[in-house]
């Protein structure tokens, strides 16, 4: 049997600070939807609440390989991406509650998280 002459490349180890980056980005995102999962079932969040919970390092991982300049265009269970994308958790908690502080005045709730400045477009 012949040998392959091309020699597959060896995966470079992740520094400390990026898995520790992405480990909190993954926390964070955990945190964030049990609190929203508390929420609903108290009916403070109105209608449908999609959770991310068992997905945060799709949203994280995906992060990391695109530029903060691409459009991100998500479904419904997109509260991971916007945390990952830089919308702040108060952001994201007032659009699902329906407040005018929400990222989309509160109109969009859980399910459309808009951010142009953060080029998230949303479910």
């Amino acid at each position: 049997m012949a040998k392959s002459s091309t020699k597959a490349k060896k995966a470079q180890p992740y520094d400390e600070d990026m898995l520790m980056h992405w480990y909190e980005e993954m926390l964070l995102q955990r945190r964030f939807e049990e609190k929203a999962s508390q929420m609903y079932m108290q009916q403070k969040i109105k209608g449908f609440c999609h959770l991310y919970i068992g997905q945060e390092a799709v949203s994280t991982g995906i992060e990391s390989a695109i530029r903060k300049d691409d459009q991100l265009l998500t479904a419904y269970r997109d509260h991971g991406f916007a945390l990952t994308r830089g919308m702040s958790p108060n952001e994201i908690m007032a659009e699902m509650y329906g407040k005018r502080t929400g990222s989309s005045k509160g109109k969009g709730g859980s399910m459309h998280m808009f951010s142009k400045e953060h080029n998230m477009l949303g479910g």
